[in-house]
């Protein structure tokens, strides 16, 4: 999908999301000191207005603008700086205590470009935090992309850093249920040394 696809996906619902935060994000960072966050690939910001709520100085970037308005709309008078880019693309070195990137479900090759910036952005210390769609949900869970090409698996997240260093705090296959069944996620949180 592109952003004028995701523009008319957003324009088409009141929320396409939940205004609460994901509930990975919210139990691995609810302990964490607030910093300067980036949530990459923001949506319509869920995850931004929760850390900002909890003290967070928060940069929500996504390429849909329609997804930033409506996170803007959805945030009150909770600050976030909100950003029309592309993740793939996105350079803003070392400047995050933390990033988040939830449910990005790209082609691997436009997966590893946006870890690879997401990480880039974190400054020594930093923590990424990615959640999405585990490859095995395609056959023993439920809902998510039934495309296996934007599904992914924690090692192949941590392939997508080969070379950098960091710690792994936690890299598993996590299960979140639904009301239609189980769908299995993926779940990488690393410190950026």
């Amino acid at each position: 999908m592109d952003a004028s696809a995701w523009d008319a996906r957003y324009a088409a619902a009141d929320l396409v999301w939940s205004a609460e935060p994901n509930r990975f994000v919210e139990a691995e960072l609810a302990d964490l000191a607030p910093g300067r966050a980036l949530d990459l690939a923001a949506g319509e910001g869920r995850n931004a207005i929760w850390l900002a709520r909890r003290g967070w100085d928060v940069t929500a970037v996504d390429y849909s603008q329609v997804g930033l308005d409506k996170g803007r709309e959805l945030a009150g008078g909770t600050v976030v700086r909100w950003v029309c880019a592309d993740a793939t693309t996105w350079d803003e070195r070392a400047s995050y205590d933390l990033t988040v990137m939830a449910y990005l479900q790209v082609p691997a090759a436009d997966r590893r470009a946006a870890v690879q910036a997401g990480f880039a952005s974190l400054r020594p210390g930093g923590t990424l935090l990615v959640v999405g769609h585990d490859s095995q949900n395609l056959t023993d869970g439920v809902g998510g992309p039934q495309d296996a090409g934007v599904l992914y698996t924690a090692p192949d997240l941590l392939e997508d850093l080969a070379g950098q260093r960091f710690d792994t705090i936690r890299a598993d296959r996590v299960e979140r249920p639904t009301d239609a069944g189980v769908a299995l996620d993926v779940l990488v949180r690393l410190v950026r040394r």
